[in-house]
């Protein structure tokens, strides 16, 4: 019996990041990490919401959701007294310009299917909810089940912006074929994927377009700088997770809210009691002051059960970089990189972390032989609301 196609798909876009598949490489940065946006804790909390396709009479899928179902969740969101908030306001508040409430619901949709206008649509205007429709511009006006322009210009004017999902939605196959050819082959590549579909949707729609989702959530190192000299301000991947200022505006979490698995919503839209949440993300007891910056930081609550530790020593003294060890608990000594420009030592987690606390240690010897009078040893916490575990 063969694997439906459509499972397959849905497998790896959404469901492998969920149960902390290990990444591929071109998935985080080789050298240098992402660091975290040097902004205090404002306390903030945003569920960001991906869906797809919408049929109240189709069979429910991991990317096609009731419209019954939707019309629940809508209200469900009602129910709890969480606003949503339009991406305009999602992106003022990333950047310190507009105060949110503490907890807050931001909806997007990808790809462009007409059910978007047909079924999700007249739900969302009913509940006056904004949302954002990320579209890839092969897909505008394709026909069938593509959504038109004038469709997409409609909803514009009832609550709806638009972002960028690429000209052709490239699966991740197709972004490592590319990347293989070489560096001049990929940048053409990635000009014409984020570039071209940035000034269509702009030229066809008006205004700027300044956000991207990732197609199918797979990003690489490229893409980020890429995303930077194109204009682009915020993008998002399918890792879920509550967003909190501080974290990088280039993998900006996200919830994809599956047809045939009702958990994620619900961990979606269950927030931190404010009350017994740490200020500044910290756990009482763990936080300390270390000698060098580490990430995540001694004592910090973070979304993702995939994250990239790191270590900079741009301030040690007479370091072999030959002696420098990483150890985590439960994975033992880690294959961890040093980038000698910036003098990072870091490495990409590669299997989900399991454990409510996670301890790292670093040692190293110095150019004389001699090891670390005191190893580096600091631990961090997972958030088990915004870390999504699904159950075997």
């Amino acid at each position: 019996m063969r694997f439906p196609k459509e499972l397959f798909f849905a497998w790896m876009v959404v469901v492998s990041p969920l149960l902390g598949q290990a990444p591929s490489p071109e998935t985080a940065p080789a050298a240098e990490p992402l660091r975290a946006l040097d902004v205090p804790d404002d306390g903030v909390r945003v569920a960001v919401l991906g869906y797809h396709d919408f049929s109240e009479t189709e069979r429910e899928t991991a990317m096609r959701i009731r419209t019954s179902k939707f019309r629940k969740q809508m209200e469900a969101i009602r129910q709890l007294g969480l606003p949503v908030i339009p991406m305009a306001d999602f992106i003022a508040w990333k950047e310190g310009t507009k105060e949110i409430p503490a907890k807050a619901v931001v909806i997007t949709i990808d790809d462009g299917w007409i059910s978007t206008y047909t079924q999700a649509y007249p739900i969302l205007k009913e509940f006056g909810y904004p949302f954002t429709v990320y579209l890839y511009k092969n897909y505008v006006d394709g026909g069938g089940k593509a959504l038109t322009t004038a469709m997409i210009k409609e909803m514009m004017k009832h609550g709806a912006t638009i972002g960028s999902h690429s000209v052709t939605h490239p699966f991740p196959q197709a972004v490592k074929a590319n990347r293989k050819r070489g560096p001049q082959t990929y940048d053409k590549f990635l000009n014409t994927e984020m570039g071209e579909s940035k000034r269509f949707l702009e030229g066809k729609f008006g205004g700027s377009v300044k956000t991207y989702a990732y197609p199918g959530g797979f990003f690489t190192e490229e893409m980020l700088t890429k995303a930077k000299q194109l204009g682009y301000t915020h993008l998002f991947t399918v890792q879920p997770g509550k967003v909190k200022r501080a974290i990088p505006n280039e993998v900006l979490p996200r919830y994809i809210i599956l047809g045939n698995y009702d958990k994620i919503f619900d961990f979606a839209i269950t927030f931190r009691d404010s009350q017994t949440d740490m200020p500044a993300g910290l756990v009482e007891g763990l936080a300390q002051e270390l000698p060098f910056p580490v990430e995540p930081q001694p004592g910090a609550i973070i979304s993702s059960r995939l994250p990239v530790i790191s270590v900079d020593l741009s301030t040690a003294e007479k370091i072999d970089p030959a002696t420098l060890k990483m150890q985590v608990a439960g994975f033992g000594e880690v294959p961890a990189n040093y980038a000698s420009e910036g003098k990072i030592f870091s490495w990409q987690v590669n299997r989900r972390l399991r454990q409510p606390v996670c301890q790292v240690q670093v040692t190293w010897q110095d150019t004389e032989g001699k090891a670390v009078e005191t190893p580096l040893k600091w631990s961090f916490q997972i958030d088990r609301d915004a870390a999504y575990l699904p159950d075997e």
